[in-house]
């Protein structure tokens, strides 16, 4: 069996179980468990399956049963609020800052708003670098990766090891839900696992989420809500939770 014969067929039996170990695999193809392993490495870079401990998981599965909303769908929904929240968000920049800016609609409207100031912006969204591509003081820097269409967005294992050359002062970025004891949470694995990464490279992590998202656990985990210092969000906050959130030691702006 030829090499790229051996990895369509190890990701045919992924999609078609959803899960497979790598003691079957090594029977199925008739080679170690050791290139397995390889292989499987190989076809994660590629995005084309999941490793799980001892073997691999569909990726295929998550995005059929938990799509991401269209950013056309989601430019509009609440817009009025994001755009308040972008421009609040906006005025916690600093000149000379390095920052980060997620592929949120709410990011998108920060970086169609925000001045052009002497700015380093590292981003994977292809709408927030284009919008800036126009503002000549401001530095732009995209990842790579594995475009997910429906956000425009670029996830997978390359997009998350470029960012592990860069260290931000603050990272911008919203989410599907935000829930006082769960944290913070995303509707698909590839997303929640950029973003986590997006946490851990910032000084300052300032979340933006409109009071819908609030008590919404969506499908995966992203953080804790201890790891983050702001959120920005609107007057339809209730004021209980904006209390709860403060005693966590967060600071809430709602506009």
């Amino acid at each position: 069996m030829l090499v790229a014969e051996r990895y369509e067929k190890i990701v045919g039996w992924v999609n078609e179980r959803g899960s497979i170990r790598v003691s079957e695999l090594s029977e199925l193809c008739q080679v170690t468990e050791e290139t397995i392993r390889r292989d499987l490495d190989r076809l994660e870079q590629s995005g084309r399956l999941r490793r799980s401990h001892g073997g691999a998981v569909s990726v295929r599965d998550d995005k059929l049963a938990h799509p991401e909303i269209p950013y056309s769908v989601r430019e509009i929904t609440n817009a009025d609020e994001k755009r308040r929240i972008a421009r609040e968000a906006i005025k916690l920049i600093q000149p000379k800052d390095r920052i980060l800016l997620d592929a949120s609609s709410t990011a998108w409207y920060m970086a169609s708003d925000v001045p052009d100031l002497s700015l380093t912006v590292l981003t994977n969204s292809i709408k927030v670098a284009t919008e800036l591509s126009g503002k000549e003081k401001i530095e732009v820097i995209a990842t790579g990766g594995i475009l997910a269409q429906r956000s425009l967005s670029f996830v997978g294992p390359l997009a998350e090891r470029s960012l592990d050359a860069y260290h931000v002062d603050k990272v911008f970025l919203s989410c599907k839900g935000v829930h006082l004891e769960r944290g913070i949470s995303e509707s698909n694995e590839l997303q929640a696992r950029i973003k986590s990464r997006m946490i851990g490279m910032a000084d300052q992590v300032i979340l933006l989420a409109d009071s819908s998202k609030f008590g919404v656990q969506a499908f995966t985990h992203v953080g804790d809500l201890s790891q983050v210092d702001v959120i920005v969000t609107d007057k339809r906050m209730p004021a209980d939770t904006i209390r709860q959130l403060e005693d966590l030691g967060i600071r809430v702006i709602a506009v």
